[in-house]
Formats: structure tokens, sequence, C-alpha cells
């Protein structure tokens, strides 16, 4: 059976955070503000695959109250929700998002994104894509004040 989920995630860019997107590290003079390394793009792509399958969202699995995860990458936390899509009997078959954000430019950083995210994944570069857009100045976003990201995500589920 096929199923879809979609996912997003925003947080706010601060000073003296690294700014990770996709479990890449992108060269910036902020960062984004979290629990975990606060990588929306990641977050984004966890939730819609927990979606597809009516598995909660990343706050259930992965709550900022528990202090064992924090500063946990976000690489890990796909890691285990392709875990808990096993468990499922899921598997992720494609992936789509797009990082909302004015700067910096992400596009010179998407192949390597792809990359890392296929890996973490456990899929085909090919059914990976990963996308940037900007939000033309407008709201908090267009002011440089965070950056976002949505998913969607189609998985394979056997039939109980």
């Amino acid at each position: 059976m096929t199923r879809a989920g979609i996912g997003y995630d925003v947080h706010r860019l601060v000073e003296g955070r690294k700014l990770v997107l996709g479990g890449v590290e992108i060269p910036h003079s902020l960062g984004l503000e979290g629990h975990s390394d606060a990588d929306v793009l990641s977050h984004a792509i966890a939730d819609a695959l927990l979606g597809s399958i009516g598995g909660g969202d990343i706050g259930h699995h992965f709550p900022n109250t528990d202090e064992k995860i924090r500063g946990i990458s976000s690489l890990e936390i796909l890691h285990r929700v392709v875990a808990v899509l096993a468990e499922a009997k899921a598997r992720p078959v494609n992936v789509d998002a797009t990082v909302i954000a004015e700067a910096p430019m992400i596009a010179p950083h998407l192949a390597a994104i792809r990359t890392k995210l296929a890996i973490a994944l456990e899929m085909n570069e090919a059914d990976v894509s990963i996308k940037a857009t900007t939000n033309e100045r407008l709201g908090s976003i267009g002011r440089g004040e965070g950056i976002a990201a949505m998913a969607i995500a189609t998985v394979e589920q056997d039939r109980p």
C-alpha cells in the first residue's frame, strides 16, 4: 500500500549556533535555535515520514524535554525515523522538500544535502528532491529572522 505524509518546520535564526540543513553545515553568521541541531529540513522530512504511517510527529518521538538527545544530529533523527517505519513494515520511496530562507543561498549546497539525506534515509539520491526558495522578503522569514522547510514523503507499507 502506498501512503503519503506532509511535514513543516520553522526555527529562529540566532547568534552562536551553526547553521545545519539536511545534515550539511552551511557557512552563515547565524544558526538555527533548537533542542537538537535545529535542522528544519530534516525535521520537516521526519514529520512527513512519520505522518505517512500515522506515527505521530517528531516532538512525540524526540521531545525537547529529553536532555539525553540535546544537540542530537537530525540525520540521526532521520535514521531513527526510518527504523520506526521499518517496525511498521514501511519504507520511504520518495521525498520532496523545500527550504524557505532569505539567506544564505542554499542552492550551492543542494547536491551535498541531497546526498546526506539519501544516506540517512537509506534511499537512492534519485528519490530525494530538495529545493530552495525565498519568502520574497515577506514576514519573519523574509526579514531573515528564521528558516522554514516543508516536505512530502511517500512510503510503501505492507498491509496488515
